[in-house]
């Protein structure tokens, strides 16, 4: 079975992991923390990094060190994973939900104004499969209405926006480096940001709010979301090796749209001139003449040697929400089509060109 995705990991990691071992740091405290705080946040261009447990806990830092009233509305796309709706809901907000790009699968920013209310406070922007949003008219859109951008870039390490990477470009940007992420510690996270406020703010909630002048005496709910400095001392290494790492994403990424990009029945990912898709995973979408559809196509991909993975389920039709009497009879028709019929191919920083050629032959096989 070739798989849909692997690390990859250097001596680097493995001497700081030692290291860091040796020392007895291997808990929440010692000097890769800081180090690789310091790295990713200036690697992506902002002025401080906070590091979390993992991507779903960098959410809800970013929504609650916004601190936002209660009942205050976010814009977030219907096409994204369940983490960013959780981060709303768990900090008290409502959210409201916006229809995808059929190109990029990012949200329609042009579908974000009409969406604004009184109550609205933020947009939570998802950068999808390594592809920007489109975000120059989408903080426009924010500074006219004075609000809060949330980006969620778990997907999107290094990707740029006319030459900025995302994760800065909004108030505060969030990270995932989940084992499948262009780099990784494993589990881990880490939300970025420009002001200092926010910072201290993400800082304090991250570490169950201590006050600075009696360390268990709290004022305010806050989370045990903490990296570990074992975890630190693998992102550390990674962070050296971002570029690498991007590099090869590119790489089997154009690979893969040279040997696909005459079948009229997928569509492919795209790159805009004013991009930088790092490719994070090499989806596509069937054409709706294809009789079958993703599910389907994943069971014969697999049958044919290639583990591949669904895309996301959009939240409007998710039954746990529904229960909750959220979205009931709303319809995002772009956001349910790449739902039922996309998938993502191998996509790991250790694919090789044979395995890419493989998956190319089944995927033919498959259609034909």
């Amino acid at each position: 079975m070739i798989p849909v995705s692997e690390p990859l990991l250097d001596k680097v990691a493995l001497s700081n992991v030692a290291e860091a071992m040796s020392t007895g740091w291997i808990s929440s405290g010692g000097r890769y923390i800081e180090q690789f705080e310091q790295s990713w946040a200036a690697y992506c261009g902002a002025n401080y990094g906070v590091a979390v447990s993992n991507g779903t806990t960098a959410l809800k830092v970013a929504v609650a060190a916004l601190d936002l009233e209660p009942g205050s509305e976010i814009i977030v796309p219907t096409y994204t994973i369940i983490s960013c709706v959780n981060a709303i809901l768990e900090a008290g907000c409502k959210p409201v939900l916006i229809d995808s790009d059929a190109d990029t699968w990012n949200l329609t920013v042009s579908q974000i104004e009409p969406q604004i209310t009184e109550r609205t406070r933020a947009i939570m922007v998802v950068h999808m499969f390594g592809h920007p949003v489109d975000m120059d008219p989408l903080m426009d859109i924010a500074r006219r209405h004075k609000l809060f951008v949330i980006e969620d870039a778990a997907e999107s390490h290094g990707a740029e926006y006319k030459g900025r990477r995302v994760g800065a470009i909004g108030d505060i940007g969030c990270f995932s480096f989940y084992a499948n992420k262009i780099i990784t510690t494993g589990e881990g996270g880490m939300v970025i940001m420009k002001d200092q406020g926010l910072a201290e703010r993400s800082r304090s909630l991250r570490n169950l709010a201590f006050r600075s002048d009696r360390r268990f005496l709290h004022t305010e709910i806050g989370y045990n979301f903490r990296l570990t400095n074992l975890q630190a001392a693998v992102g550390v290494a990674q962070v050296g090796q971002v570029d690498r790492h991007i590099e090869i994403k590119r790489r089997n990424a154009k690979a893969y749209i040279e040997r696909l990009r005459d079948i009229d029945a997928i569509r492919l990912p795209v790159e805009y001139p004013w991009a930088k898709n790092v490719y994070w995973m090499f989806g596509i979408v069937l054409d709706d003449k294809v009789k079958f559809d993703a599910t389907e196509g994943i069971r014969k991909m697999a049958a044919r040697g290639v583990e591949t993975r669904p895309f996301f389920w959009p939240m409007h039709e998710q039954p746990v929400f529904h229960r909750m009497g959220l979205f009931e009879n709303q319809r995002f028709p772009v956001a349910e089509r790449i739902a039922r019929r996309g998938f993502y191919l191998p996509s790991g920083l250790t694919l090789t060109e044979e395995q890419i050629d493989l998956t190319c032959d089944a995927l033919r096989d498959c259609l034909n």
